[in-house]
């Protein structure tokens, strides 16, 4: 079943953060994407059910294997449609806001070919 593209959301911020942060907790994802913190922890309750992150005692969030594999789909997508959109002469900040609507619609046989085009992110 295809996740939907707030999950997608979710735990592409979840590895973005653990990698400049080292730990992840709900309110480091809520301030992240500028969501309320109730959000994100009705988000993170679904991801757990759906075996993409995990929580431990303290509240840190870790990606398993499957949402980290999801995760680093989408954030590597986000990165070359953003240095696509950049190179084309967009502005950064809404170069990157383009790249996070895109990523989630685009085919695998469309970003490939934008791959061996660009060459990865």
């Amino acid at each position: 079943m295809k996740m939907q593209e707030s999950g997608e959301d979710y735990l592409e911020a979840v590895l973005v953060l653990k990698e400049e942060k080292g730990l992840v907790h709900s309110i480091d994802v809520a301030r992240h994407l500028g969501f309320s913190k109730p959000s994100v922890s009705r988000a993170m309750k679904l991801l757990r059910e759906d075996g993409d992150v995990t929580m431990d005692a303290e509240g840190v969030i870790e990606l398993t294997a499957k949402g980290r594999e999801i995760a680093e789909r989408i954030y590597e997508r986000h990165r070359l449609l953003t240095r696509w959109l950049t190179e084309l002469g967009v502005g950064k900040e809404q170069a990157a806001e383009d790249a996070c609507r895109i990523e989630h619609d685009l085919s695998v046989e469309t970003f490939q070919k934008l791959k061996e085009h660009f060459g990865s992110p």
